[in-house]
């Protein structure tokens, strides 16, 4: 049996990743160090993920380290000898990331930096097998903001505009310089924006639909007419297992939805459903505030998917009409999950505004 490292494993696309490669007999070793607890409290605490993986998956096992801490790193590559490392453990809130960087420089581009060493380290030891592969998820925001028209290539220059975008336009950097310094194996995919269940609730989907549920406001950034392609994780979750199992060894592919949309109309789409599943709160789309634009807010993203498509075979099975519904009902199916997380700071509330 395989075994795979996946970071970040109590995040949106880590679990799904995770519960994913156990069904089709992975052994999956988990890391993730629980920072929701930092910022949210007890409420945002992730051990209920790691309880879910255990309980439901066949192979699990979780690590609760810290990617900044190498020695603890290097400790689970050595117990678990894996044959694959995807490297999903960032910071990722763009907001967050204007409010406060630091924490984005030290985990995207200081954690990466530690994962790339244990992995070699490991990798070495190993005497270099040809088989293993480090992959490192990344975003199309490191490509910066498109006009009206076209989209990001795998050979698009980088230009991110935000804390967080260039934090990972950093680690992206430190995976090709390993792959052509060191040669380590490697493979890289930028993705666009991912949605689905257990979706934390302070990006975009999640928020609006528990704003509608409360009744209360749901803040659209600037006009909502900001683009943006939109990827059901489970989709995610095996567009990624793919490229490392049939990816090119130091080839990058762009992993999206072919679902672009207006924030706006993405919003009203969320708001729609509700009508259909929640009628008491109808219409729902009445809530819909315009608030001041972030600072740095690109306008649109655009994933052209044919590198990973003609070479690998991979398209989205999830259009962003049926992912929304989805979504939509496992947040109204799963309201002992969201509903602590409510009273915890910065969860559905306005951030990103520091000048």
């Amino acid at each position: 049996m395989k075994s795979i490292i996946v970071t970040g494993s109590a995040g949106l696309i880590g679990s799904e990743a995770a519960r994913h490669y156990d069904s089709l007999g992975w052994r999956v070793v988990g890391i993730d160090n629980n920072m929701r607890r930092t910022f949210f409290g007890s409420d945002g605490d992730t051990t209920w993920q790691r309880e879910r993986l255990e309980r439901d998956c066949r192979s699990y096992r979780h690590a609760a380290i810290d990617i900044r801490d190498r020695a603890a790193l290097d400790r689970v590559f050595a117990d678990h000898q894996p044959d694959a490392v995807m490297h999903l453990a960032a910071e990722s809130h763009v907001d967050r990331s204007i409010d406060g960087p630091a924490a984005f420089i030290e985990t995207n581009v200081i954690g990466t930096f530690n994962m790339l060493e244990a992995a070699r380290h490991h990798w070495t030891r190993r005497g270099r097998p040809e088989g293993f592969r480090f992959h490192h998820i990344s975003t199309d925001e490191v490509f910066g903001s498109l006009g009206e028209t076209g989209q990001f290539t795998e050979t698009t220059p980088y230009d991110p505009r935000s804390p967080y975008s260039a934090s990972k336009a950093g680690s992206d950097h430190l995976v090709r310089a390993w792959h052509e310094t060191y040669g380590l194996p490697v493979v890289l995919t930028n993705c666009s924006n991912n949605y689905g269940p257990y979706h934390f609730p302070e990006k975009l989907v999640p928020v609006v639909i528990l704003k509608a549920l409360a009744g209360e406001p749901i803040p659209v950034y600037g006009d909502g007419g900001n683009v943006r392609d939109w990827l059901y994780v489970e989709d995610h979750a095996d567009a990624l297992l793919l490229a490392v199992e049939k990816g090119e060894v130091g080839r990058s592919y762009n992993i999206g939805g072919e679902n672009e949309a207006r924030n706006i109309d993405l919003v009203r789409t969320i708001c729609a459903h509700l009508d259909e599943m929640r009628p008491e709160g109808a219409p729902h789309d009445r809530l819909i505030t315009f608030v001041t634009d972030r600072p740095g807010h690109d306008r649109r993203y655009a994933i052209d998917p044919t590198r990973i498509r003609e070479e690998l075979g991979w398209r989205p099975s999830v259009t962003v009409e049926e992912g929304l519904r989805r979504t939509v009902e496992w947040y109204l199916q799963n309201r002992d999950w969201w509903q602590p997380l409510l009273s915890r700071e910065g969860v559905g509330q306005r951030l990103g505004q520091a000048g």
